[in-house]
């Protein structure tokens, strides 16, 4: 497993990937660091661990000025960092990145492929994503599912807020969650 981190504005991102044997590369996480954090403490690290069977031997930290587009997994790893500037920068609405939603249930895959169906731009309640997903009495599980998102910014869980127009909670902290709907032009939700 690759794993690197970069400057998403005032704040870092750390991204993960790994290729199969067949080197087909996917990213297994893109999430928020928070301030003095170090990339070990991801909230999805010792999931991945677990999940891919790996020990923390297999982590392998590059630095991002040092990733090899020739390598799988730092190419995809410099390809999402690309698309993580453009996305900041107003030049892309939407990611084309490949994922391995593995990690997740069956039905939180369920509303991570739901949440990348929300507009750039746009938000919808926690109570119109239930609905979305076939479960409309479930917004607390949605709400769930939505802070267990491996893939912050490129499976927009920020989109969602509450029915009433709050924010609600974000795993990286409401403060990203407004950075990003403002990015996107939406008006304060607060």
């Amino acid at each position: 497993m690759i794993v690197t981190t970069t400057s998403f504005g005032q704040h870092r991102l750390i991204l993960m990937a790994s290729a199969n044997e067949n080197d087909i590369a996917q990213l297994a996480e893109v999430n928020w660091l928070l301030k003095g954090q170090s990339w070990r403490h991801s909230k999805s690290f010792t999931k991945l661990k677990k999940h891919y069977k790996l020990s923390e031997d297999d982590f392998i930290f590059i630095d991002e000025d040092e990733l090899n587009s020739k390598d799988a997994s730092q190419s995809l790893l410099l390809a999402a960092i690309g698309q993580l500037n453009e996305y900041a920068d107003g030049r892309r609405d939407a990611f084309d990145l490949s994922l391995d939603i593995s990690l997740g249930t069956e039905f939180q895959q369920k509303v991570w492929r739901a949440l990348q169906d929300i507009a750039h731009g746009e938000t919808i309640s926690y109570a119109t994503l239930a609905q979305r997903v076939g479960n409309p009495k479930g917004f607390r599980a949605v709400a769930n599912a939505n802070g267990k998102n491996p893939f912050s910014i490129v499976i927009p869980c920020h989109r969602v807020i509450a029915s009433d127009g709050k924010l609600g909670g974000y795993t990286g902290g409401l403060d990203k969650k407004e950075y990003l709907l403002a990015l996107e032009g939406v008006k304060d939700k607060t």
